[in-house]
């Protein structure tokens, strides 16, 4: 495949094949004929001196349909490792211009353009070495950016680069001369076909496939593809994750409820995954349904917990030994919402203090004091809602730290319902055990006068 510098190395084969084709047409109209590859309105049209010229100049660069969903996708959706290195597949668009001084010149020089590339319909391997390798000219009396081409591995490319006149009626034409802010003069449409820029990092092969499922031990013929009678996925499959009392968001020491299909067998973790966690927390599952359609866990409350784990949104799957299979599988992760839950009174089990509310200062204000189980991570924005009123927590050093909020002065007096917001993710206010949703009153804080 070709390196970045592909389409510089492009216009400079085109500018190169149509130099040496073009000593016919100078030796014809008797004048030298220069070949330039730059925007047509840094031409200089007024300086009456200057040569007869044919310009290329790249308009438009656009994806190529036939190339465009090859390899992917690219990276793992799970990990983000990179599984290939799909090649970025474009089409060149040019625009292929002749300047004139004297009648006709830009006539006759477009007319021996376009049947040089006429001609050469395919830009073969051979012809662009030469282009940019000229030996046995030393490369190195070029200009720094030609000598840079040469790096571009165009000719080893799998694709042959093909050139195709392209067609602009006279709406398209003017809107590109518009655009360009220039004079117009006697112009060709060529589009040239594929360039592919790939990268060269690491990636991820898997091996290839043995034998389509389990083989017989005596026979040693393979099961083939196995056909479930239903519509329910063949693989292993979690559908959704029910925190306790159909709330919005898991807390520490809760239960929680996956369901799925096809989750019997032995073995089971689940795994945790948080855009902070370094690698994915295991917990062991309390119980797993003979149906293998529900997975229950709870999540731990304890020291530990309260420094590892991040409010906000994890992935869940689970890892685990179907029944009759020999290796292990991991199912697809779905979004669980860890709720970070403010600490009203102290918890001395895992020495959180309090939560404090004053008000004082200059300028006067209210500062509420609070931790959280979890614990805030310092990269997460925090949130605080009294009642309807919010605000953010100020910056702390460091996660162990408490949240730190100021409000305005104007806050009444009182008792406010608190809600902490972390990563999008409030805090359980809603207690649902009822036989109707109410407002948990444990969740309450008093603002003093």
């Amino acid at each position: 495949m070709s390196s970045p510098l592909a389409i510089g190395a492009v216009s400079a084969v085109l500018r190169n094949l149509l130099d040496d084709g073009l000593v016919t047409a100078g030796a014809a109209m008797g004048v030298t004929v220069d070949v330039t590859a730059v925007a047509p309105d840094m031409i200089d049209l007024d300086n009456d001196d200057a040569p007869i010229r044919l310009n290329l100049f790249l308009h438009q660069v656009t994806p190529n349909p036939g190339w465009r969903n090859a390899q992917l996708p690219s990276r793992s959706s799970a990990s983000g490792e990179r599984l290939t290195n799909a090649p970025l597949a474009l089409d060149l668009h040019y625009l292929l211009t002749a300047y004139g001084r004297a009648d006709f010149q830009a006539e006759i020089l477009l007319g021996y353009a376009m049947h040089l590339l006429h001609e050469r319909p395919v830009l073969d391997r051979a012809a662009i070495r030469r282009a940019l390798d000229p030996s046995p000219l030393d490369v190195s009396m070029l200009p720094p950016a030609y000598q840079a081409l040469t790096a571009s591995d165009l000719a080893d490319q799998v694709e042959q680069i093909k050139i195709t006149p392209s067609v602009m009626n006279t709406d398209e034409m003017s809107k590109l001369w518009s655009a360009i802010q220039t004079h117009y003069r006697p112009s060709s449409a060529y589009q040239i076909s594929v360039v592919l820029i790939e990268g060269t990092k690491p990636a991820i092969s898997p091996l290839p496939v043995l034998s389509r499922g389990k083989r017989d031990p005596v026979t040693h013929r393979e099961r083939g593809v196995q056909v479930t009678p239903d519509l329910l996925p063949p693989l292993p499959t979690l559908f959704t994750v029910a925190p306790q009392k159909l709330q919005a968001a898991a807390r520490l020491g809760e239960p929680v409820t996956i369901t799925g299909v096809r989750l019997g067998g032995a073995g089971h973790l689940v795994r945790l995954n948080h855009r902070l966690f370094a690698s994915p927390i295991e917990i062991a599952p309390s119980n797993v349904n003979d149906a293998g359609t529900e997975v229950t866990f709870t999540l731990p409350n304890d020291v530990a917990a309260q420094a590892d784990w991040a409010p906000g949104q994890l992935a869940a799957s689970i890892r685990f030994k179907p029944t009759g299979e020999p290796d292990p599988h991991e199912t697809n992760g779905i979004p669980l919402l860890l709720a970070a839950a403010p600490v009203i009174a102290a918890d001395a089990g895992l020495g959180l203090p309090a939560a404090t509310a004053t008000r004082g200062g200059v300028p006067p204000r209210v500062t509420v004091t609070l931790a959280s189980r979890p614990q805030v991570h310092i990269e997460q924005p925090a949130t605080l809602m009294l009642g309807s009123t919010s605000a953010t927590a100020l910056a702390r050093t460091n996660n162990t730290d408490p949240l730190v909020f100021e409000f305005p002065n104007t806050l009444p007096a009182g008792q406010h319902f608190v809600r902490l917001r972390v990563d999008g993710t409030d805090s359980v206010l809603i207690d649902r055990s009822g036989p109707e949703p109410i407002f948990d009153p444990s969740q309450r804080i008093t603002v003093p006068a």
